[in-house]
C-alpha cells in the first residue's frame, strides 16, 4: 500500500525544527512535572463538580511531555487515523510513483514543520486519535515559558491550564459516543473529497496558491490552508466539525473561568494577560498562525464560550448538558451565534430561580 506521509521523516523534522524550551534545572523540571500531575488530579474533581459530568470508567493518567514528545504523540495518532483514510482514497486507483516516493517525503516534511511550529505553542491537549478513549497531554516547557512571559503566579496558571485540558478529557470520557462521532466526521470529510479527479484537484491547488498570496497580503484574512482545498461537499462536513470543535473549546473556556475564582485566586489577571498574549506575535508568526488556521481556532474559543455562557445563564447547567445526549442535540454552526435557536430546537425551558 502506498505511504502517503513519511511519518518517520515527519517526526525527525518536528524534532529538528522545534524550539528548545526555557532554561530550568533538573530539580525545577522534576518539580514542574510532579505539580502538573497533582494539579490535573485536582482539576478533575473541580471540573466534575462544576459540569455535573462524570467519566465512564477510569481515564488514563495525564502525560506530562516536552515539545518533542508532544509532536511524536500527535504523529502517532495521526498515523493511525490518516493511513486507513488515505487507503480508502486510493482504493481502485493506479499507484502513484510520486506519492510513493518523493511525495510522501514532501508531505512528511510539511507535517513535521507544522507540528514543530505548534509544539512551541500548545500548552496542553486531549489527543483522541491514538486510541480509545484518548490521552491527556500537558506540555511542561510551554507552560513554564508562558507563565514566565505573562508574569503570573505559577501554581494558579498551571491549575488554570489543567482545568481547560481536563474539561476536554471529561467531554470525551463522560460522553461515550463523542470520540466515535468525531472520528466519523473526519472520515466523512475525506470521503467527500474522494471523487475529485486529477484535473479538479490541480484546479483546487492552483486556486489555493492564488488565495495564499492574497492571505499573505491581507492582514485581515482568516483563510487557512485547510480552507483552500475543500470540495463543496467537504465544506458541509467541515461546518459540522467546526461547530463541534467550537462547542468543545468554548465549553472548556467557560469551565476554566467558571471554576477559576474558587480555586485560582488570580484567574481574572491570568485571563486578561493570556488574551493579550494570544493577540500578539511578530508579523511572520501572525501570518503562520493564519495559514495554519490557529487564528480561526482562537475565534472558536470566543464564539463557543459566548454560546455556552448564554445557554447556561438561561437554562442552567443541568439543562445545558442535554447537548451531550446524542449527535442530534449538538448545535449547528448557525446556532452558535443564536443560542436561543438551539434552546428552542431541543425544547428547553428557562431555569427557575
Amino acid at each position: 500500500m502506498a505511504q502517503f506521509v513519511d511519518w518517520d521523516l515527519a517526526a525527525k523534522t518536528a524534532g529538528t525544527l522545534g524550539k528548545s524550551g526555557p532554561r530550568v534545572s533538573y530539580q525545577e523540571a522534576s518539580d514542574v512535572v510532579a505539580e502538573l500531575r497533582q494539579l490535573a488530579d485536582e482539576a478533575t474533581e473541580h471540573v466534575g463538580a462544576y459540569t455535573n459530568l462524570r467519566p465512564v470508567g477510569t481515564p488514563a493518567p495525564v502525560r506530562v511531555v516536552d515539545r518533542r514528545d508532544w509532536a511524536e504523540a500527535n504523529i502517532g495518532g495521526l498515523r493511525q487515523v490518516v493511513t486507513p483514510l488515505m487507503a480508502r482514497v486510493a482504493s481502485g486507483r493506479e499507484p502513484s510513483a510520486f506519492l510513493d516516493g518523493f511525495g510522501s517525503r514532501v508531505t512528511g516534511v510539511q507535517a513535521g514543520t507544522v507540528l514543530a511550529y505548534l509544539s512551541g505553542r500548545v500548552l496542553g491537549q486531549y489527543e483522541v486519535f491514538s486510541g480509545e478513549p484518548g490521552q491527556l497531554l500537558l506540555v511542561a516547557p510551554n507552560i513554564v515559558e508562558a507563565e514566565r512571559k505573562l508574569e503570573v503566579d505559577p501554581r494558579d496558571f498551571r491549575l488554570w491550564v489543567c482545568l481547560h485540558e481536563v474539561t476536554h478529557r471529561t467531554q470525551f470520557t463522560a460522553v461515550p459516543w463523542l470520540r466515535a462521532h468525531f472520528l466519523g466526521e473526519v472520515a466523512s470529510f475525506v470521503d467527500a473529497g474522494v471523487g475529485a479527479g486529477p484535473g479538479e484537484l490541480m484546479d483546487r491547488l492552483r486556486r489555493a496558491v492564488s488565495s495564499l498570496s492574497d492571505t499573505v497580503r491581507n492582514e485581515e484574512s482568516t483563510t487557512s490552508v485547510l480552507d483552500l482545498v475543500q470540495s463543496p461537499a467537504q465544506r458541509a462536513v467541515l461546518d459540522r466539525i467546526t461547530a463541534l470543535m467550537t462547542l468543545l473549546e468554548g465549553h472548556a473556556e467557560f469551565v476554566m473561568d467558571g471554576v477559576g475564582p474558587e480555586v485560582v485566586p488570580s484567574v481574572a489577571e491570568i485571563r486578561a494577560r493570556f488574551n493579550r498574549r494570544r493577540e500578539g506575535g511578530n508579523p511572520i508568526e501572525r501570518l503562520v498562525r493564519r495559514l495554519l488556521g490557529v487564528d480561526a481556532k482562537l475565534k472558536q474559543y470566543a464564539e463557543g464560550r459566548r454560546f455556552v455562557h448564554e445557554v447556561v445563564s438561561r437554562v442552567g447547567m443541568a439543562s445545558f448538558n442535554r447537548i451531550w445526549e446524542s449527535p442530534l442535540s449538538l448545535p449547528m454552526l448557525a446556532e452558535l451565534a443564536d443560542p436561543e435557536a438551539w434552546i428552542r430546537r431541543v425544547g428547553l425551558q428557562p431555569a427557575v430561580g
